[in-house]
């Protein structure tokens, strides 16, 4: 496989970046009013499918502009750039983290920004690093986090009536380790391996048509294996060894808990939505795409926004408790249309979003 060998920017992971967005606005907005299980079977079933899967694509999507951002000090081993580099990915997983921190703070335990903060600045650490090593390092935080999953259990610190929705001792030195490595919303055991497959993608070259379809169908048939593999285990399993609740607990490939069955088949589902994406941009680029890519890249303001606008606005309308998944959804696209809305009209005006902008400006 090649490497990359020029600079030009690959729109179609902006416009995946505005897909995941959307993917993560339907999760968060069902969750925070409640609705995930409040609407037909289909509507469900839908809802379901971004579970995990749209944030699984952002992250991933955060490691191939790591691994692009640092190609050249990658490819030169020059000492000097790689510690350049390095410090300008702490500098910005620190206000990453710092956001995070703030908007959980305020009442958003759901924040993905704090976790996504404490990846980048492990990953600067690896930036230097074969695919060979990688692959190995990614596999090694798989089968450990595993283990702690059978190990430990994931349940501990959450509220035993409101599971999986109050953090008990999050503000604790123990609490906030617990859920920042292990049992958190996304845990750096094993989340940071979409980070870390993200940035082995992002050296290859993804402007090359062969490798991209090579890319795709691995992608197609790693989830059809997992999705099936899951299945046939689950249903194995119950049969003579273990309750339904434990195989669900080992072999299922929901978000909760992250089991090495759920990182495989989200990664190839990301991959294929981010190569999906950048053939879609190549092939019908138009005046709606062009929108969604601008809104892929103002992605750290409209999600912030969304935290901070959206649910403020069903807070003043009094729709943040026992609403339908249909209600849910369609704010989601609503609230997503005006994301790209402000997003043409702040990009005739600006280069870059307001928090993209402050965070390169803090990063130089």
């Amino acid at each position: 496989m090649t490497i990359r060998n020029d600079d030009r920017r690959i729109e179609g992971l902006d416009f995946a970046r505005a897909l995941a967005m959307l993917g993560m606005f339907i999760v968060n907005f069902g969750v925070i009013t409640g609705s995930t299980t409040n609407g037909s079977t289909w509507l469900i079933a839908f809802q379901h499918l971004f579970e995990g899967r749209a944030s699984a694509v952002f992250v991933m999507l955060a490691g191939i502009g790591t691994a692009l951002m640092t190609r050249q000090a990658r490819e030169s081993k020059d000492p000097i750039l790689l510690r350049q580099n390095r410090l300008t990915l702490w500098k910005r997983a620190l206000l990453l983290f710092t956001i995070g921190i703030i908007l959980y703070a305020i009442g958003w335990t759901g924040d993905i920004l704090h976790y996504y903060g404490v990846y980048m600045f492990v990953a600067a650490w690896l930036i230097a690093q074969s695919k060979k090593m990688m692959i190995f390092i990614i596999g090694a935080i798989l089968i450990l986090s595993q283990w702690l999953q059978i190990q430990f259990s994931y349940l501990a610190g959450w509220h035993p009536t409101y599971v999986l929705l109050e953090y008990l001792d999050f503000w604790t030195p123990a609490g906030f380790i617990r859920n920042l490595m292990f049992n958190g919303y996304h845990p750096l055991f094993p989340w940071i391996c979409f980070f870390l497959i993200g940035m082995v993608v992002g050296t290859l070259d993804l402007t090359n048509h062969t490798l991209r379809k090579n890319l795709l169908v691995i992608g197609l048939l790693l989830v059809i294996m997992t999705e099936t593999c899951s299945t046939l285990f689950i249903k194995m399993t119950t049969i003579h060894l273990l309750d339904v609740e434990s195989a669900l607990y080992l072999f299922d490939t929901g978000p909760i808990p992250p089991n090495m069955m759920y990182v495989l088949s989200n990664s190839a589902s990301a991959i294929v939505i981010i190569v999906g994406s950048i053939y879609l941009v190549e092939t019908c680029k138009n005046k709606v795409i062009q929108s969604f890519i601008l809104t892929g890249q103002m992605s750290l303001t409209h999600y912030v926004g969304h935290v901070v606008i959206g649910i403020g606005i069903l807070i003043i309308c009094q729709k943040l408790e026992n609403q339908t998944l249909a209600f849910s959804m369609l704010y989601a696209c609503c609230y997503f249309l005006g994301c790209v809305v402000v997003s043409v009209w702040w990009r005739t005006k600006h280069h870059r979003g307001p928090l993209e902008f402050m965070m390169r400006k803090w990063s130089l």
